[in-house]
């Protein structure tokens, strides 16, 4: 079964069947069967645009058409190998090696020479090897075939960049919820769906599109299985209904692709801008989607230190020790320590200022300041420093009020450079005036 709204095109089409109890999922029988039957995508499908064209028989570039589940990527395909005069052949990168490949390709030569354009469509195009992918590229290249392919994930990250150079990118965006009620409420009426045997009220049908997040086959996917619960007492489908028969919606979250960077990205810049229901929300996410969690405890552990800093020195404790209880205790227990960690430092003061001391001093070492260290602080431990001068004149620090001395400590070329810049949030408000009296002393400054 592939991600988009119906099966891999080319394959004969499903044999009619009755609304409720089909042999055939819901979701293949409701494919559109026309360009107006289809919902959304409307930013690909203009007028004399590069997809409109490839699906009227007159374009002529590869495509990789890259988007969520469920927003018709497989169905744009079909429309593709359906225009005049074009063959199909179709290749899953589960299953496909180099050989299968290049045989392809073979036969799609041979009906070049007959005058025919084959459409050679890849579904999950990412899954694809480097060496798969490179086997297209002389057949891609040369119009051999005409690649369509499509992926989940972003193709800048998953595709080869010399077939990214040959084909043209369309990314199919999320189908919005009034995208999905539409598909719905033809389902329910089309004599290829539900052929209004069953009623499904209003408020159900909000609940499917909100239980969709924007992937349509998921939503008639569940249509169907509540329809089920009904059909035999003649019930309507109602939220309740829905409720029943689905355990819980299945988030569209991928470990291995870009959902899966995205949200812990969305949920890495929650916690740094201190909306914790936001954090919770993306942790969520991660959780219910079986995300790692020794992932998101690292994540935390480098965002303590990134973004807080010395303005609550207890955040890197605090998700030190939620790392711990993850690898302690485990799921599901430890996701509450990890929920714990999350709103102690998404409500933590910020301060980015140790992340920003590190990299001035790192950026004037790159720059070539790093002179001598001053001979007081070099090693005098071993026979012949002291007639080197090598530690000649260090003052011990404890020796003095306040355990503070007057001395130099950076080599000569940064002397008076102030690299850690305390903000005055949270703690770091105290450091402040602490730090002006410390470089005072130190600097001679009184």
């Amino acid at each position: 079964m592939s991600d988009s709204l119906f099966d891999v095109p080319g394959e004969p089409a499903p044999p009619a069947a009755g609304p409720v109890g089909a042999s055939v999922p819901l979701a293949v029988r409701m494919r559109p069967a026309n360009l107006d039957e289809v919902v959304g995508q409307d930013h690909l499908l203009k007028p004399n645009s590069p997809l409109r064209r490839l699906i009227e028989g007159s374009g002529a570039a590869s495509v990789i058409l890259y988007g969520p589940p469920g927003t018709g990527k497989t169905t744009l395909a079909s429309m593709i190998s359906q225009a005049t005069g074009r063959r199909f052949e179709a290749l899953s990168a589960l299953a496909a090696g180099v050989k299968e490949v290049r045989a392809v390709i073979d036969i799609a030569r041979q009906a070049a020479m007959r005058g025919e354009q084959t459409v050679l469509f890849i579904d999950e195009v990412h899954r694809f090897s480097k060496t798969q992918q490179d086997a297209l590229l002389a057949a891609v290249e040369n119009r051999v075939v005409l690649l369509v392919a499509a992926t989940t994930e972003n193709p800048s990250f998953s595709v080869v960049a010399p077939l990214l150079s040959r084909s043209l990118i369309l990314q199919l965006q999320p189908l919005t919820p009034a995208d999905v009620a539409t598909v719905l409420r033809r389902a329910i009426s089309d004599e290829r769906g539900l052929g209004g045997k069953v009623e499904v009220t209003d408020d159900a049908v909000d609940q499917l599109v909100q239980l969709s997040a924007g992937d349509a086959r998921r939503a008639l996917t569940a249509l169907e299985v509540a329809s089920e619960t009904v059909s035999e007492s003649g019930e309507t489908v109602t939220v309740e209904v829905i409720e029943q028969s689905l355990d819980k919606a299945a988030l569209r979250y991928d470990r291995d692709g870009d959902q899966h960077y995205d949200v812990v990205s969305a949920f890495i810049k929650s916690v740094r801008g201190s909306d914790v229901d936001a954090a919770l929300h993306y942790l969520a996410r991660m959780l219910v989607a079986g995300e790692d969690p020794r992932f998101v405890a690292r994540r935390l552990m480098i965002l303590a230190s990134e973004d807080i800093g010395m303005a609550d020195p207890t955040a890197l404790p605090i998700a030190v020790a939620a790392a711990q209880t993850v690898q302690l205790i485990g799921m599901p227990e430890a996701q509450l320590t990890l929920a714990h960690a999350t709103v102690h430092l998404a409500t933590a003061p910020k301060s980015n200022a140790v992340t920003t001391a590190l990299g001035a001093a790192m950026a004037d070492i790159r720059a070539g300041k790093a002179g001598l260290v001053p001979a007081h602080l070099r090693d005098g431990h071993y026979s012949g420093a002291q007639k080197l001068g090598n530690a000649v004149g260090y003052k011990y620090a404890h020796d003095h009020p306040g355990g503070v001395a007057s001395q130099q400590y950076p080599p000569d070329e940064l002397v008076g450079v102030d690299y850690y810049r305390p903000t005055n949030h949270g703690t770091e408000r105290e450091i402040t005036t602490r730090l002006e009296k410390l470089r005072a002393i130190i600097r001679r400054r009184r």
